[in-house]
């Protein structure tokens, strides 16, 4: 086990390299050449141009200028001087929601670091009891953690209290952050301009009428339960065939533009097997899927029928909120409800298959990456395996590459699972893949990493103890794996974060695109990839640091500085890389912000409970019972905020609607509401070509009383 002074040259080192990621990225920054890859953001929106500078040829692809070198860090300042209102108009409250989750982990553990300095370490640091313990090896961090203080000892009722402290103070600042959070997200709602969103509810699971078609149903449907406030509907079509086929026209498109410029000459747009495609999936009547997109007139009759249930059957016309049309997630749209719940079902069953037994697939793969293995399945690779130098990679290296590979595609496996399930926003299939990937780092990295073993293996030793021998376990565990962690934090966090900064890969593949493949001032600013907020990957990411901070506050407070620095560290690239880098692929009004807050809270519960499982085995009486309350205090704190907050940001309430509605008569009283909404959540595939005319879009009939229908009762 590492001591201080080991961990110290660690840090230093790991600072020193944090240090040389930022030289190397303001390096790469300021390159002409490079551009396009650091400010995509502004190329897209057509703010910025490419550096034009004469002279010299060679400035067109260097930077020359050595003052600009000096201030190397000013990207620093730059990113944090623009003022929150004006980053939520710039790259959308999602964004800017998301940072704060970094802001929130420098609320809640730099005070829990302060505290636990001034009051802990000095408790621990003089209990000396591994220095009377013989034949034991330990070292400073132990020293400075709950280890150190006697078996029995009243100094624990120093950490109990504490543990309150701590809680307390979490408590607090989740409170006025969620309450923050939630006037934001109202603010944003009432103050933004309109939206096809705002008008529309997404219906679902659409029953079988045997003298209508799906159209003419709901059509015939809302006229009759909603015959004063129904506008329009646009069916969905499964367009997910001629999706394909549209995006390798758009290739061939790009092909056609090449040398259309480059030797002038006109030819035929290869469009006629696309129109073709088009017209065979609108004459199709399978093609029609039992879900629509249904407008209101106002955004008052909206809310009310996506919040109310329209049949005595809850299974059929379920409605929700329309996604905006970015949002939308068209392939799930045409899962029928009965199979939503079966495909959730066995995603549920794989996910813990994955979770519990994630090393057996591990463990194969890598047994075929070693010599033994090799050499069975490719023997004429015999002798080259046999040299020592290759020998020593496929020993050393090789295995562990094999399980990086699997944690680096794991959130792309996680997300097709999420797929499968059904959800149709791309934002909900985020909060899904992000709940797994949590679930998978809290069992697999931070269990897994203090019980030695897998989580099968952990599972099984769980079954075969008493529920109140299990916090045991683990707690006793948890002291030792401290400088696992410090390590952890600063190899797995830092890194991940010089690495999203220094974009070596974009930057490579837009380089290599621009020799290769670039044909048109299109395929240009495709090539940018400005990549964006990837909430699935990086949240359950920023809970792990949060747990470690939780956990750790109370028994090794040496691990907090350390996940302090990430954080701050994060909260400043990541501001820089949303106003410079990222593109938004949808909106959805931090509606994430109740699985933030609900995860936090698991973290804090998985602390306090490790807590009372270590100081059970110190032989403290009614330690139990004075830690009880603080669980049973988290929960309430829960249960207290869902009530509170969590109704703004699932619900839309009718007050705000009315009082939207009625502001946009008195300043748009001409508003004509059927044709801002016409080709709003019309599929991409048929969006742009004039001839697709919905044929959904009915003639307005508000004068007339009569529901038309071809019902023969």
């Amino acid at each position: 086990m590492a001591n201080l002074r080991e961990i110290s040259v660690s840090a230093a080192l790991n600072l020193l390299s944090a240090f040389a990621f930022l030289v190397a990225f303001a390096i790469l920054r300021l390159q002409p050449i490079n551009d396009r890859v650091y400010f995509p953001k502004w190329y897209r929106r057509r703010i910025r141009n490419s550096p034009r500078r004469s002279g010299v040829c060679l400035t067109r692809f260097v930077n020359l200028d050595w003052r600009t070198y000096i201030k190397f860090l000013n990207w620093m300042p730059a990113a944090l001087r623009m003022p929150e209102l004006e980053l939520i108009d710039h790259a959308g409250l999602d964004s800017v929601v998301y940072i704060r989750i970094y802001l929130l982990g420098l609320k809640v553990i730099g005070p829990l670091a302060v505290l636990a300095f001034l009051v802990l370490v000095p408790v621990n640091w003089t209990g000396e009891t591994l220095e009377g313990v013989k034949n034991l090896a330990y070292n400073d961090i132990d020293k400075l953690s709950i280890s150190n203080v006697p078996d029995g000892s009243k100094r624990f009722w120093v950490h109990i209290v504490m543990s309150y402290v701590f809680a307390l103070w979490t408590f607090y600042v989740l409170y006025v952050e969620y309450k923050e959070v939630a006037a934001m997200r109202l603010r944003y709602l009432a103050s933004e301009n309109r939206r096809p969103g705002q008008f529309t509810v997404l219906v679902r699971n659409v029953p079988p009428d045997p003298d209508e078609t799906v159209s003419e149903h709901i059509e015939h449907f809302f006229r009759v339960n909603h015959p004063d406030s129904y506008l329009t509907h646009q069916v969905v079509y499964n367009a997910n065939k001629l999706a394909k086929l549209v995006q390798k026209k758009k290739s061939l498109q790009n092909w056609y533009t090449y040398y259309l410029n480059k030797y002038e000459r006109t030819s035929k747009r290869p469009t006629t097997r696309e129109a073709l495609g088009r017209e065979k999936v609108l004459s199709d009547p399978k093609a029609i899927v039992k879900a629509a997109f249904v407008s209101f007139k106002s955004r008052w009759a909206a809310a009310v029928c996506a919040q109310t249930q329209l049949s005595h059957n809850p299974t059929i016309w379920l409605t929700e909120w329309a996604p905006e049309p970015r949002d939308v997630y068209w392939r799930n749209l045409a899962i029928p409800y009965f199979d939503l719940t079966i495909r959730r079902l066995l995603m549920a069953i794989a996910l813990f298959f994955l979770i519990f037994f994630f090393m057996i697939p591990i463990a194969f793969v890598q047994s075929l990456a070693n010599i033994e293995g090799i050499e069975k399945v490719f023997p004429f690779l015999t002798p080259l395996i046999e040299t020592k130098s290759v020998r020593s990679f496929i020993q050393g290296f090789l295995p562990g590459i094999v399980l990086k590979i699997f944690l680096i595609l794991l959130p792309t496996i996680l997300m097709m699972m999420s797929k499968v399930e059904g959800f149709s926003s791309r934002s909900s299939l985020d909060r899904r893949s992000a709940g797994k990937y949590h679930l998978f780092l809290l069992v697999n990295v931070f269990l897994g990493s203090i019980i030695t073993g897998t989580a099968f293996q952990q599972l099984k030793t769980f079954l075969h103890q008493p529920p109140t021998e299990i916090p045991k376990t683990v707690g006793e565990s948890i002291p030792m794996k401290a400088t696992f962690f410090i390590t952890y934090t600063m190899v797995d966090g830092w890194a991940g974060i010089a690495a999203e900064i220094l974009r070596l890969v974009p930057l490579v593949i837009f380089h290599l695109k621009n020799m290769f493949l670039v044909k048109t001032e299109q395929d240009r600013e495709e090539a940018m990839d400005p990549g964006c907020l990837n909430f699935a990957t990086y949240e359950p990411k920023i809970q792990f640091y949060f747990l470690l901070g939780l956990v750790y506050s109370a028994v090794t407070p040496v691990l907090l500085p350390f996940v302090i620095i990430f954080f701050a560290f994060s909260y400043v690239v990541f501001r820089h890389q949303v106003i410079n880098v990222y593109d938004q692929r949808y909106e959805s009004g931090g509606s994430f912000w109740p699985d933030v807050h609900r995860r936090l809270l698991i973290g804090l519960l998985i602390s306090q409970f490790l807590l009372m499982g270590l100081l059970s085995t110190k032989n403290i009486e009614k330690s139990t019972i004075a830690l009880l309350p603080l669980p049973i205090l988290t929960i309430w704190f829960h249960v207290y905020c869902k009530g509170r907050f969590q109704s703004a940001f699932v619900r839309f309430s009718l007050q705000d609607a009315m009082t939207k509605d009625t502001l946009e008569r008195a300043t748009e009283p001409n508003l004509n509401l059927r044709a801002y909404l016409k080709d709003a959540y019309v599929h991409p595939v048929f969006k742009g070509r004039s001839h697709f005319d919905s044929p959904l879009l009915v003639p307005d009939e508000e004068n007339n009383t009569l529901v038309l229908t071809r019902r023969s009762s």
